[in-house]
């Protein structure tokens, strides 16, 4: 049977966004520019982005709804079904996967009895398995709605979902104060944040991170390729050799061991 259409918030909700929708839309020079925030708007609203939901978008924005539906069908950051008040996601990217990422997923699967995209009956959690974070130097890596919990282990995330259950205080390693998906989908629809502190706090890169910039602004030495040890002279400092990799030398210059003379050119 051909599906109904969507249901309509109630009045004093839809003047509520339509009030927040015209601020966003107002940003933009063309108002279609406004759908990533505006899907974000009415996913605060109900947790999830719901027919209801694609509709207003369609109406405050002139378009169809098959046009948003295309485009909240293809960011997995919008929700297409109820989930819980706190998103916990899991990064199985490679380098999180070597260090424990996968056992911890796992491990969260059967403590929870969840399955991935799924949310304990209680409504409190959500798990998913998620990529890079780009927070390889504290790998691996657990996120809540999209605060970061770094060098996790199977034990501290296990502490970490129970106490989300529990209604625990739970703080981030870094950045924001940890607030519920609702929250944390209105800040994302491009609103204040206006929890106390919750702006002054902020995350940084680790210094592994970090390393390569510092290299870059000339705040660091490079380093040097030295003798093995116990290979090379003991009584001097290692002579400095550049590396082939090192951009651009001759062959005699880039590998005294294996001079070959001048580079020539093809039909010299």
């Amino acid at each position: 049977m051909p599906r109904l259409p969507a249901p309509d918030y109630p009045d004093d909700v839809r003047a509520r966004l339509e009030a927040d929708a015209r601020e966003v839309i107002a940003r933009y020079p063309d108002s279609r520019s406004a759908l990533l925030p505006l899907l974000h708007l009415v996913q605060s609203e109900e947790g999830h982005v719901t027919r209801t939901g694609m509709q207003f978008c369609a109406d405050m924005l002139d378009l169809t709804t098959a046009e948003v539906t295309a485009v909240a069908t293809f960011y997995t950051m919008y929700r297409r079904k109820p989930s819980g008040d706190y998103q916990v996601g899991v990064c199985t990217n490679t380098l999180c996967a070597v260090m424990g990422g996968d056992a911890i997923f796992e491990a969260l699967q059967d403590h929870l009895g969840v399955g991935n995209g799924e949310t304990t009956d209680d409504g409190k959690v959500t798990l998913e398995h998620i990529e890079c974070n780009a927070a390889c130097d504290f790998a691996p890596v657990v996120m809540v709605n999209w605060e970061f919990f770094d060098n996790q282990t199977v034990d501290t995330a296990k502490r970490l979902v129970d106490d989300l259950r529990a209604g625990a205080q739970v703080e981030p390693t870094r950045g924001a104060p940890l607030c519920t998906f609702k929250e944390t989908a209105r800040v994302l629809a491009g609103f204040p944040d206006e929890r106390p502190g919750a702006v002054e706090a902020g995350g940084s890169a680790g210094p592994a991170s970090l390393t390569g910039l510092r290299l870059a602004k000339g705040e660091m030495a490079p380093a040097r390729v030295v003798h093995p040890r116990g290979s090379g002279p003991q009584d001097q400092p290692p002579a400095e050799h550049l590396s082939s990799h090192d951009a651009p030398q001759r062959t005699s210059a880039s590998d005294p061991a294996h001079p070959a003379g001048p580079v020539s050119e093809e039909g010299e």
